[in-house]
């Protein structure tokens, strides 16, 4: 656990009361979701008994009802704190395991898999905030790295243990596996409970003139009047639909327009989940002592993301033979991933620090849609640009992203120093003066 705290003393950053506790519980919780998410409508359909048709429809029902659930979410966030809600959510989701070995019928189950649909949809926008409730600072970008790389590495723990499991018990494992699930979920929130939250700081965080009414009454149409946090929604928005490549995209493909064998498919998730686990905080930490202003580190990543779709572009053109083939997508695949390395770690800390404390849950829940939206629409765009060309898509995923990292840059003057900056430029200049007896340049927060 001490590789994913990032050597906190070294780097000058803040220590997070509980931090172990806080990325341990993250570490459990990630094992439980990668027991079932691969095998997710099996899974469903040999605990419950119903038909792989039912479980599909319940599955798809109850996640459109979660997606709506969310606006409510970031509202429950606000009123009662981040880690309430998501001890909370942690109940949910361990009660909803350990009940779906019982709900057997068409009601139990869709009754159990609503309830726990609404928690995991959720679970995203309150964990963001958590982040921004217990950490300041580069302390942020720091926690956004460790739980991305415990997420991974205990997602593809999960996955193992439970083909282990299935080898040893067959399908009658799966019920063995609910109650593991439920079992990690508890333990989650039992680590979770022992972190404490930093004190406020009145309107850190704040965007542009709607910041000084953070405290008093507000609500989602203040999140609609935040020019500034609308358009880096919507530039992650266009990052986002990049992140839906490799799971979405990137089989069909390989499959249809590279005619490569389904074998390379499993090979670049191993890659891309290795290096996510291995080296993601090594990366994040390189970026974040650089210095890089988060909207420059995360405009980065979505270049990483342009390259690797034009490396695509450039294979499809070519189709050059199958060792070649196999080189240049993992080629392809390392620099997306180091993409999503640079990115998200700067990109989550952003939306994190760009949101207002009183209204940070409300904030958070609608960046969080840039992400659901993404994921909804990308498996029906992405199919019906490579009905067209196998290049296509690729074209457009490369434009979003260049789209992406320009709105970045373009909006950093727009949002305020504590979200740009990982540390304040005042801190900053105070820190490099002191030694040279100058008094430090003062600089306004925002530039509306």
């Amino acid at each position: 656990m001490a590789v994913f705290r990032s050597k906190a003393a070294t780097a000058g950053e803040a220590k997070v009361a509980g931090e172990r506790s806080l990325l341990l519980g993250i570490g459990i919780s990630a094992i439980g979701i990668g027991m079932f998410i691969p095998f997710s409508l099996v899974f469903f359909h040999h605990v419950t008994g119903l038909s792989l048709t039912l479980v599909g429809l319940v599955m798809t029902v109850t996640g459109l009802a979660g997606l709506a659930f969310m606006p409510l979410a970031g509202s429950a966030v606000d009123r009662f704190g981040a880690k309430k809600v998501n001890l909370v959510l942690y109940g949910i989701r361990a009660l909803g395991f350990a009940l779906y070995p019982f709900a057997s019928s068409l009601p139990a189950f869709a009754a159990v898999a609503l309830v726990t649909a609404l928690a995991d949809r959720s679970f995203g926008v309150v964990q963001q905030s958590l982040i921004g409730e217990v950490a300041r600072g580069a302390a942020r970008d720091r926690l956004q790295a460790s739980t991305r790389a415990l997420q991974n590495a205990g997602m593809g723990a999960g996955a193992l243990l439970v083909s282990g499991v299935l080898a040893l018990w067959g399908t009658g494992g799966f019920t063995y596996t609910a109650w593991g699930n439920s079992l990690a979920f508890a333990l989650a929130g039992l680590l979770v409970s022992r972190v404490r939250a930093v004190g406020t700081t009145g309107a850190v965080g704040t965007t542009g003139a709607v910041g000084a009414a953070a405290t008093g009454s507000a609500g989602y149409r203040m999140v609609l009047r935040d020019r500034p946090f609308l358009g880096l929604t919507a530039a992650n928005f266009l990052t986002a639909l990049g992140y839906s490549a490799l799971s979405v995209l990137f089989p069909l493909y390989l499959s249809t327009w590279l005619a490569a064998p389904d074998s390379l498919t499993g090979a670049a998730f191993t890659v891309n989940t290795v290096l996510c686990a291995g080296i993601g905080v090594l990366i994040a930490g390189r970026v974040r002592r650089s210095g890089a202003r988060r909207t420059r580190s995360a405009a980065l990543g979505a270049l990483l993301f342009a390259a690797a779709f034009v490396g695509q572009i450039v294979l499809g053109t070519l189709r050059p033979g199958q060792t070649v083939t196999l080189v240049a997508l993992l080629v392809i695949v390392v620099v997306y991933t180091l993409g999503e390395l640079v990115h998200s770690p700067s990109g989550g800390a952003l939306s994190v620090s760009a949101a207002p404390e009183a209204v940070r849950g409300r904030y958070l829940a609608t960046y969080q849609l840039s992400y659901s939206l993404a994921g909804a629409l990308a498996p029906s765009l992405f199919t019906a640009l490579l009905a067209v060309d196998g290049r296509l898509p690729w074209a457009v995923l490369t434009v979003a992203a260049l789209g992406a990292a320009l709105a970045l840059v373009r909006l950093e003057r727009h949002l305020p120093a504590e979200a740009v900056h990982a540390e304040p430029p005042a801190v900053a200049a105070a820190a490099v003066t002191a030694g040279s007896g100058a008094a430090p340049e003062r600089r306004p927060a925002a530039v509306a």
